[in-house]
């Protein structure tokens, strides 16, 4: 796992970098997250959808609802990136839509994408 850092004015957001599903379960959701605290001073993750388990996408599995809201006791900011068309759960499509209207979770296609929702939230 690589950490790479965006840095736009006073905003910096790290991207994380894997061959390999890096959250497999909350505690390596906190991990990733204290990981990025530590190395590279930031509270704002941009992680590929490949990156996370595939429970994650499975919200009855809980672990979506459960990291996130680790997240938002932490004050961590996270967008996840890729292709969400294959899920085909209302739910689901319900949750991303609910995160995109919010200032602390996005779902986006593209890392770009990703990167101006993050800094543009303080």
């Amino acid at each position: 796992m690589q950490i790479q850092l965006d840095q736009q004015g006073n905003s910096t957001v790290a991207i994380i970098r894997s061959d390999e599903v890096v959250i497999k379960e909350v505690q390596d959701a906190l991990d990733l997250m204290a990981t990025v605290r530590y190395e590279a001073d930031c509270d704002k993750l941009l992680l590929h959808k490949s990156g996370l388990a595939e429970d994650f996408f499975e919200l009855k599995t809980k672990l979506a609802g459960e990291i996130l809201q680790k997240y938002v006791n932490y004050g961590f900011k996270l967008a996840i990136v890729g292709d969400f068309s294959v899920y085909d759960s209302k739910s689901l499509r319900d949750f991303i839509y609910e995160c995109n209207h919010g200032k602390q979770f996005f779902f986006m296609s593209s890392e770009q994408e990703a990167l101006e929702a993050l800094h543009a939230i303080r």
